[in-house]
């Protein structure tokens, strides 16, 4: 569907939104959304150590007791 879309037809479309919405609007609705994606990418750092701490402390060592005096 975009395919076609080149350079020219980017800045087109840019200059469309650029006048509809004016510079202010645009720049304060990138700053939602470059917010957003940090707090994306934190919460899905931080499910990922929450995940990773869960899986270490549920860590059992199977060692048979009679093999734990030889390491």
């Amino acid at each position: 569907m975009f395919n076609n879309i080149g350079p020219m037809g980017l800045i087109l479309i840019a200059v469309v939104v650029l006048v509809l919405f004016g510079r202010g609007k645009v720049s304060s609705l990138m700053g939602e959304v470059g917010k957003g994606i940090s707090s994306f990418k934190k919460g899905v750092s931080d499910g990922k150590a929450e995940i990773e701490s869960a899986a270490a402390e549920e860590a059992v060592d199977v060692t048979p007791v009679e093999k734990k005096d030889e390491a």
